[in-house]
């Protein structure tokens, strides 16, 4: 299969890619990262730990991992009346947490709605800009609320 991207010339600023490492216990990052994007304008609209559901489904033996799916109603509303209702399939805006070792947890988040216009899923508009560019705020405002631990 040939992709019509080629990933290695897209950045991590290109898919809005976000990474950070937390000195603390899994739940506690968990817990922290869910009020660094609460306080930042999110809501949490589902959550759950792919270790726990891999190690009851097949008995994987995985380290610690956690997906809290981040929204703001008003940017999601607003992403799907310009997308014509396509972003849809992407919801909602995952942030993802895993445990390095001990004591060490990985935050990680990338940006859908850049993802979403680079494969055509939106449209090239100064209003789809505006979405990208808003929600972009959000996030930062997030990983700014993430070191301020």
């Amino acid at each position: 299969m040939s992709l019509a991207i080629d990933p290695e010339k897209l950045n991590g600023d290109d898919i809005g890619e976000k990474r950070t490492t937390l000195n603390m216990e899994h739940e506690a990052a968990v817990e922290h990262v869910r009020e660094a994007f609460t306080d930042a304008g999110f809501g949490v609209a589902t959550e759950f730990s792919p270790s726990t559901l891999l190690a009851e489904k097949i008995d994987a033996d995985r380290d610690d991992y956690h997906v809290l799916g981040a929204c703001n109603p008003s940017m999601a509303n607003r992403a799907l009346d310009e997308s014509d209702h396509q972003i849809g399939a992407l919801f909602p805006c995952n942030v993802v947490v895993w445990e390095e070792e001990p004591g060490v947890q990985t935050v990680y988040h990338v940006s859908i709605m850049k993802i979403a216009r680079l494969v055509g899923m939106t449209p090239d508009t100064e209003g789809w800009a505006e979405i990208v560019a808003e929600t972009g705020d959000y996030v930062e405002d997030a990983w700014a609320n993430l070191d301020a631990a």
